[in-house]
């Protein structure tokens, strides 16, 4: 089954814990505001020491206001007028097309012959023959085969805005190895959550239209239970969830959604759940270990290297600029997810997983530490194995690059240069501002006479410029 999301938005660039500087994610509150993507998260503005700010609602799916706009103050009072205009924008911004009227559309396309079955490349939308003269100055595809329509990546152009809709598509390798690997483990039905744009390919029994941020089903309580029914599918033995977020999304509320979904999940009549979590593979970066972790303890990182054909940077290898960072995240025992010897990765007896062939044991740690492919070292200050790039710095305390910039050199106030406090909170400041501020009169009132400067030599060679003038003008005549 399919759950599609609503906006593949790289997220808010905010902290997600309150406390840090920056913007913190509160989550979503029972009585928030909607915009076109279903309920809005509530944030707080927050500053390192200090206390809260206001607290506003924004969009879950889109960071840039021009994508979606919709911004409140937790505690502004609305109107009634505004709340209607709200609702009729929020219903002008929903797809061209229902789900279920695409799945009427796509019952009357496959019955046509293979002559008539065009797709629109500029609107992405499968066309019947009544609409062909509307798009007729569009670039389409014809003859579109049975096998195309169920392969709807090979149709569809991936979406390339970073900030609402960048979709990065597997390699045919990351497919095979994922399709392999989940039919080996005995899984006969695949929960895909983040399929935008599949409505016209499926039916209501296989496609949701859904928001991962918020966990919100667009279809109402109908859609809602439709997933619940797949969940429940031989007691929800055999399913397992497959989700590939966009990584600039924020983990917390990726991570209550799925927790949501995989509450659904636990529901389920079969008996011996109430222990067990679905199973699911986090397709994400391995730098977000320690915020998928905080989440999800059961979860563990597989060093399986995943690529995509249409990014430039996330390579498997040697064939891209750098080795691609996504990584499989899973509740499932690490010993079970086999990873392919021909690519170099081999099983440690120890750590009981498979590991890349350059993540060596380290027997400090007494684990396979590496995360980016290559073979960590064992800091005896950090305690623990880090790049093999950084070094320790006394400074910092820790390991880092060679040519880093050392956070005590930053620790110090500017103004004073003495540590434990800030410029803003500095106690020379109001000295400094009170001498700055004389010169500041100084330097003005020396501006200002020279600029008077200016404007009397103007003035005077104006009247000499004019006079000359005169004088000639006298003499002409």
């Amino acid at each position: 089954m399919a759950a599609s999301t609503e906006g593949d938005a790289e997220g808010w660039c905010a902290a997600e814990r309150p406390g840090a500087g920056g913007l913190a994610l509160l989550g979503l509150a029972p009585s928030a505001p909607s915009c076109p993507h279903g309920p809005a998260l509530l944030f707080v503005k927050t500053s390192q020491g200090k206390e809260e700010g206001r607290r506003f609602y924004a969009c879950s799916a889109c960071r840039d206001r021009r994508d979606c706009n919709f911004f409140q103050w937790e505690d502004e009072k609305v109107s009634e007028a505004r709340l209607a205009a709200r609702e009729e924008y929020n219903r002008n911004h929903q797809p061209s097309f229902t789900h279920r009227q695409n799945v009427e559309r796509y019952e009357n396309f496959v019955l046509l012959p293979l002559s008539k079955r065009r797709f629109c490349q500029e609107c992405q939308q499968l066309l019947l023959p009544s609409e062909w003269e509307k798009h007729s100055d569009h670039q389409f595809l014809c003859d579109i085969s049975t096998a195309q329509l169920k392969s709807p990546s090979q149709l569809l152009y991936p979406l390339e805005n970073k900030k609402t809709n960048a979709q990065y598509l597997f390699a045919d390798r990351s497919c095979q190895f994922l399709l392999d690997l989940i039919i080996d483990l005995g899984f006969r039905q695949v929960l895909c959550v983040g399929t935008p744009r599949y409505s016209q390919f499926y039916t209501e029994d296989e496609f949701c239209h859904y928001n991962m941020f918020n966990h919100y089903f667009f279809g109402g309580e109908a859609s809602r239970e439709t997933c619940r029914k797949f969940l429940y599918q031989d007691n929800g033995e055999r399913v397992i969830m497959v989700t590939d977020p966009p990584f600039g999304g924020l983990v917390g509320a990726l991570a209550s959604s799925f927790k949501k979904l995989m509450s659904m999940w636990k529901k389920t009549e079969k008996e011996g759940h109430n222990n067990q979590e679905m199973p699911v593979f986090w397709i994400f970066p391995y730098f977000f270990e320690s915020r998928i972790l905080d989440y999800f303890p059961s979860f563990s990182m597989m060093d399986y290297q995943v690529d995509y054909d249409n990014h430039a940077l996330y390579k498997y290898g040697k064939t891209g600029r750098r080795q691609s960072p996504v990584r499989i995240f899973t509740n499932l025992t690490p010993s079970m997810i086999v990873l392919p010897v021909e690519e170099g990765y081999r099983f440690c007896a120890i750590c009981q997983r498979y590991v890349s062939s350059g993540n060596q044991h380290c027997e400090i740690c007494n684990s396979c530490t590496s995360k980016d492919g290559r073979r960590w070292k064992h800091c005896v200050l950090c305690k623990k194995c880090v790049k093999p790039s950084w070094f320790h710095c006394n400074n910092c305390n820790c390991c880092a690059l060679q040519n880093h910039t050392c956070e005590k050199t930053d620790a110090g106030c500017f103004v004073c240069g003495k540590a434990g406090h800030k410029r803003s909170t500095c106690p020379s400041l109001s000295c400094t501002r009170t001498a700055y501020q004389g010169d500041e009169k100084q330097r003005k009132k020396t501006l200002k006479r020279v600029r008077m400067g200016i404007c009397k030599r103007s003035a005077m060679k104006h009247a000499i410029f004019s006079r000359k003038k005169a004088k000639n003008k006298k003499k002409k005549t």
